[in-house]
């Protein structure tokens, strides 16, 4: 993940965020790597059921996404500094990860219907560099133009702990804040749900939570 930027590193505003659309399919390869960005995952955790998730890991993975790339879903976001693909953030309505659904820490807070982001992927050169931060951003003003009335995200809140870059692919609550975005739950210690309203929402029955 990447905090804000440090001495010596570029400027958030050198960072270029745009939509993955089939043209860009390659850029993703290129930032993913063999790897699929993190043990075969290629984004799709969100979007599937454990069972089959395990069995697409790796290559039937990658397929999935592409299919979603190729679609023209724009299932998420590349980050790029000049050419080169530094960082990923996946943004789509929520009903696009029905992993959430199952989740009791991700579980709806009400019926309003959201947008929701779940996933960073920051290339090992560029961490720390402001990737996150510009992603973020950029993710807002993605679902905002198309129509999107809150977006929500579920990052982590290690209360000062250092965590592995590999274990922050949530995001950290600190940059949510950054970004505006408020706690509305907390089914778990260390991972608020957190939201930014951006149109005002209708009136909906808000359903029960535990916080704490």
């Amino acid at each position: 993940m990447a905090p804000a930027p440090t001495r010596g590193t570029k400027p958030v505003s050198a960072i270029r965020c745009v939509p993955a659309t089939p043209s860009r399919w390659r850029d993703v390869e290129r930032l993913f790597g063999d790897k699929g960005a993190c043990a075969g995952c290629w984004c799709m955790w969100p979007r599937l059921a454990s069972a089959e998730f395990s069995r697409g890991r790796g290559a039937g993975n990658k397929r999935a996404l592409r299919r979603l790339v190729e679609s023209g879903a724009r299932p998420g976001l590349i980050a790029y500094r000049g050419r080169t693909p530094l960082g990923w953030c996946a943004i789509a309505p929520r009903a696009a990860f029905p992993r959430l659904e199952r989740s009791r820490v991700m579980a709806p807070v009400d019926d309003q219907p959201v947008w929701s982001v779940v996933c960073f992927f920051v290339d090992r050169s560029a961490r720390g560099a402001g990737v996150t931060t510009a992603l973020l951003s950029a993710a807002v003003e993605h679902a905002t133009k198309r129509g999107a009335g809150i977006i929500e995200g579920y990052p982590l809140d290690p209360a000062g702990k250092r965590l592995a870059d590999t274990f922050a692919w949530f995001g950290l609550a600190a940059s949510f804040r950054q970004a505006g975005f408020q706690e509305v739950a907390r089914r778990s210690t260390t991972r608020p749900v957190m939201r930014l309203v951006v149109r005002q929402p209708r009136p909906g029955r808000r359903r029960a939570t535990s916080r704490g």
